[in-house]
C-alpha cells in the first residue's frame, strides 16, 4: 500500500480515519474510542491499521495491556486534537449566532455516570433554557484548553489561571459485595483479598489501592490475580458481581450502599488532600455558566446534608 501523497489532495481519503485515530490517540484505548464513535473495536483497529499503512509508519506501541503513542502518532495527534478543537469551537460559535449552544461540561466517566447524570433532570428543571453537552474521559489534564466551558475533576485545586470551587473531599472506603463482607475485614484481612484496581496514570489523581493501605500502614502492591480495569464504572460493577475488593469514592458510591449492591468494610475510610473540584476558565463566561454553578454547588450541599457524601453514612465510618 502506498503511502498517502498530501501534495496532491489523497489526505482528504484519510480524514475519517484521522477521526477515528484522534479518538483512539485521546484514550489510549481502541475499547473506548469506539464507545465514543459508537462503532466497534475492531473497526477501531481496522481504521488506525488503515490510516499506519499509508502513512508508512506506527502511531501506536501495541501491548498486552494497552497502547501507547509512537512518536510519528503524538506528532499526528496534536495536529489532530488541535483540528478537532478547532472545528468544535467554530461549531460553538454558530450555535451561539442563533443562541444554540449548548454549556459543555467535561469531568471523568465515574463523577459523570455516578453523580451527575441522575441529577441532571434536577438542573433541567431548575434551567430549563440552558442545554448542557457533558463530555466524559478518564484522564482529563486540562479539559479547559480543549472546548470545554467547565470541568469537574479530580484535584488538589491548584490549576494555574483557573477558578476552583471545592465540591468533594476525596473519602474513600474499601468496599464490595455484601456476600463477601459476612464478616468484618480490618485492612490486613483485606490485603490478603482480591483487590480491583483503576488503572493508573502516573501520577495518578486519585488514590489507588497503595496509598489507601499505606495510610493503614501497610505495604500492599499489586499482585497475581488482582484485576485492573479502566474505568471506574467496571470496577463498580466487577465489586457488585462478587469479584473482589473495590475502593468506594463518597459519594459516588452512595447509589450503590443505599440500594445494597455494595457494603463498605469494616476499616476505617481514607480522607485525603485532593477532592473533586469545579473548573472555570476565568476568560470564558459562556451562556448558562452562572446558573450550572450555583446549581452544583447548591446540590452538592444538599448532597452532603442527606448523608450521601463525607460525613460518611455511619455504616462507612
Amino acid at each position: 500500500m502506498e503511502p498517502i501523497n498530501m501534495a496532491n489532495g489523497n489526505w482528504r481519503a484519510a480524514l475519517p480515519a484521522l477521526a477515528v485515530f484522534e479518538a483512539a490517540a485521546r484514550h489510549l484505548n481502541f475499547s473506548r474510542a469506539a464507545r465514543e464513535l459508537g462503532a466497534t473495536q475492531p473497526a477501531v483497529s481496522h481504521q488506525v491499521g488503515w490510516l499506519e499503512a499509508h502513512l508508512g509508519c506506527r502511531l501506536f506501541h501495541r501491548r498486552h495491556r494497552g497502547v501507547s503513542l509512537t512518536p510519528e502518532g503524538q506528532i499526528l495527534f496534536e495536529a489532530a486534537a488541535a483540528t478537532r478543537a478547532a472545528v468544535e469551537r467554530a461549531r460553538d460559535d454558530i450555535r451561539a449566532l442563533s443562541g444554540q449552544r449548548p454549556l459543555t461540561v467535561a469531568t471523568d466517566y465515574g463523577f459523570a455516570g455516578d453523580w451527575l447524570i441522575p441529577r441532571l433532570g434536577a438542573f433541567a428543571a431548575a434551567a430549563p433554557a440552558t442545554e448542557l453537552r457533558i463530555v466524559a474521559s478518564q484522564f482529563l489534564a486540562d479539559p479547559l484548553a480543549d472546548p470545554a466551558d467547565v470541568a469537574i475533576l479530580m484535584g488538589t485545586g491548584a490549576w494555574p489561571g483557573r477558578a476552583a470551587h471545592l465540591l468533594f473531599r476525596e473519602t474513600v472506603s474499601a468496599v464490595a459485595s455484601p456476600a463477601l463482607l459476612r464478616v468484618p475485614a480490618s485492612p490486613a484481612d483485606l490485603a490478603r483479598m482480591r483487590l480491583l484496581h483503576l488503572e493508573p496514570r502516573h501520577p495518578a489523581p486519585w488514590l489507588t489501592w497503595r496509598g489507601w493501605f499505606a495510610a493503614h500502614g501497610i505495604d500492599r502492591p499489586p499482585r497475581p490475580g488482582d484485576a485492573t480495569f479502566d474505568t471506574y464504572s467496571l470496577v463498580q460493577q466487577a465489586a457488585i458481581a462478587g469479584q473482589g475488593i473495590a475502593l468506594g469514592w463518597h459519594p459516588l458510591i452512595a447509589g450503590a450502599l443505599e440500594t445494597g449492591r455494595l457494603a463498605c468494610a469494616a476499616a476505617p475510610p481514607v480522607t485525603t488532600g485532593l477532592g473533586y473540584y469545579l473548573l472555570e476558565n476565568p476568560a470564558r463566561r459562556p451562556p448558562g455558566l452562572a446558573a450550572f454553578r450555583d446549581w452544583l454547588l447548591a446540590a452538592c450541599r444538599d448532597s452532603e446534608a442527606a448523608g450521601l457524601s463525607p460525613p460518611l453514612p455511619s455504616r462507612c465510618s
